[in-house]
């Protein structure tokens, strides 16, 4: 199967790389995998015994939002603080020596292929980014860099003031993220990274499509029907689908049962 893998990657014009939660495990990134996998990551919400769906909610802005920010606040300084792993750079040079085009589709908030090097202009964030805030009242549909800086009690996992605010009401303001029983959520910046995604897709429809897919599992399985889409709507577009679990797709996909920066490694010392 790497054989293949590797045959499938020389031979691109093109390459779209889906990414899930599992992506960021080699940079040292939890991926939330059930309540243990929060828990390990997140001690004082085993003792709090809340669950990953119950502190990731928009109703914490309104309630709560020291609590709210003591979650997000924790993220945003967790995934500023990251180096991206070495999984983002052998991509980066597959496009580059093949003189490919390239789209990055992830489930990921966490700006993690930007941070890589990736064009901000070739990237989908279907769940939207940790990095951008919108006014949790939505007074206004403006979305803003996130600049602010965050001081964690990391004991009770509650943010000190002073809180981000919205810019134009000035109520605390929230993650343009997609929550859990979220109706307020902003689409607007991920709908425009979507439509640059489907004129990508038409633009190279009869191109050799390499769909490099990692870590994306079942449980939110909307990077895998994404990667399974494309394989199935474009003659010339095959998956290769990395994950230590779940690697499971019909032929003529590739299966590899791997960690990402495993994988993608394998694939390069073949090439």
């Amino acid at each position: 199967m790497y054989e293949r893998a590797a045959s499938i990657v020389r031979e691109a014009e093109v390459f779209i790389i889906t990414a899930g939660a599992g992506m960021g495990v080699d940079s040292g990134l939890p991926d939330f995998r059930g309540d243990h996998g929060f828990w390990k990551a997140y001690p004082a919400y085993d003792r709090l015994g809340l669950s990953f769906a119950e502190c990731a909610t928009p109703m914490h802005f309104i309630n709560d939002p020291h609590f709210a920010w003591g979650f997000y606040g924790h993220r945003t300084n967790l995934y500023r603080d990251t180096i991206p792993h070495e999984g983002f750079h052998i991509i980066k040079k597959w496009v580059e020596r093949n003189n490919a085009d390239y789209f990055v589709v992830t489930s990921n908030v966490d700006g993690q292929f930007q941070k890589a090097g990736y064009d901000e202009e070739r990237i989908c964030e279907v769940h939207g980014s940790i990095h951008w805030l919108q006014c949790q009242a939505r007074c206004n549909n403006k979305i803003w860099r996130n600049e602010e800086t965050f001081r964690i009690d990391e004991t009770a996992m509650r943010a000190s003031d002073p809180l981000p605010r919205c810019i134009v009401c000035g109520t605390v303001c929230r993650p343009n993220i997609l929550m859990f029983d979220d109706y307020a959520w902003l689409q607007e910046r991920t709908l425009a990274q979507n439509h640059a995604f489907d004129h990508f897709l038409k633009e190279n429809s009869g191109r050799n499509i390499a769909v490099i897919e990692m870590g994306a599992g079942k449980a939110i399985p909307t990077i895998r029907k994404a990667s399974e889409r494309i394989g199935q709507n474009f003659k010339h577009a095959t998956v290769i689908r990395i994950n230590p679990r779940e690697p499971g797709i019909s032929s003529p996909h590739i299966s590899l049962t791997s960690g990402a920066v495993e994988g993608l490694k394998h694939i390069d010392w073949l090439l």
